[in-house]
């Protein structure tokens, strides 16, 4: 009887504390990933008139997910053993430091080219867990979006998510956090797109991508958190935010259609050591917590060897 009780005492106390000795709330920052059944003409192509349950194809920077099923029988019924042809940088994924090999004229300083950085079987523990630093801009996009009845346009003289406007992470942002960026913490960005995750059809003409008229870190925010981190000599884990990539829509496809001065966050913070997880999901659930500040991000990435990245699932723990 005592035996059964310090179990039960000592379980309650576990529940109590928040189950596997986090906080008492989780919250899941990934979206699920559309699988297809193989082609019947190859076998490593989707066939997308075979989903799998009401998996819907996505504009991706690869092919869409195939999986496929194999049978080990046992006396009792047989285990399904299924295989998966999926592109790195699907869903919600991390960007290794591996991920953007940088020309000579954009690699700055000490910093090392691609091949010598960090890739998804070089992740340790540590560079996968870290303190939520959050920034939300979400309330100042929703305004944005009401010009347009909650609808974005790429025009924008609609909709303006330019580096000029408000409507995008400033500046004056990553200021406001200053006291709190430090080793190994992630930068979360909530801006409420996730709403609008591939709702169309086409890449850059669906709402998400939205013309490359979508909010993200603007060129000035991102150097302005590398002249943080230099001034105060410390390196976050992390960032992550709710759009096809860390970049607003701006920052990202450059100056004109040959991607010159393009994905400024990718070109300036991988090469530091910085990872990114883009196409999260779930950061208004974050931006309500009490205090964010509490929360701890983990990314379960894969560990491929030789990898640039990959589809993760992400998770804040949140006492």
């Amino acid at each position: 009887m005592n035996k059964l009780f310090r179990i039960g005492a000592a379980l309650l106390a576990l529940a109590s504390f928040g189950l596997y000795g986090h906080g008492s709330l989780s919250i899941d920052l990934s979206h699920p990933i559309p699988t297809f059944a193989p082609s019947s003409e190859d076998p490593m192509k989707p066939d997308l008139s075979a989903p799998y349950h009401d998996s819907k194809p996505i504009p991706t920077f690869g092919a869409q997910a195939v999986l496929s099923f194999g049978k080990f029988p046992t006396s009792d019924g047989y285990f399904n053993l299924g295989t998966m042809v999926l592109a790195e940088h699907h869903g919600t994924h991390l960007d290794s430091p591996g991920h953007y090999a940088n020309n000579a004229a954009s690699l700055e300083g000490e910093n090392p080219p691609a091949e010598k950085r960090k890739h998804t079987h070089d992740l340790n523990a540590d560079d996968l867990i870290g303190h939520v630093v959050l920034i939300d801009i979400s309330g100042r996009v929703e305004m944005e979006l009401a010009k347009n009845g909650g609808v974005p346009s790429p025009d924008t003289a609609v909709t303006d998510f330019s580096n000029a406007s408000p409507n995008v992470v400033t500046a004056d942002d990553i200021v406001a956090v200053e006291k709190q960026i430090k080793n190994g913490v992630w930068l979360v960005i909530n801006t409420g797109w996730s709403k609008f995750f591939f709702s169309g059809n086409d890449f850059a003409k669906d709402p998400y991508i939205n013309g490359f008229n979508h909010p993200g870190m603007s060129k000035a925010a991102v150097d302005k958190l590398i002249e943080i981190m230099d001034r105060k000599g410390v390196l976050i884990g992390g960032i992550i935010a709710d759009n096809i990539g860390i970049d607003s829509g701006q920052s990202a496809v450059g100056d004109d259609d040959k991607w010159t001065n393009s994905w400024h966050a990718h070109v300036r913070l991988l090469q530091r050591g910085v990872k990114f997880v883009e196409n999260a999901t779930n950061l208004g659930q974050l931006a309500m917590v009490e205090n964010p500040g509490k929360c701890t991000i983990v990314v379960g990435a894969p560990k491929h060897v030789g990898g640039t990245g990959g589809p993760s699932r992400v998770l804040a723990l949140c006492k």
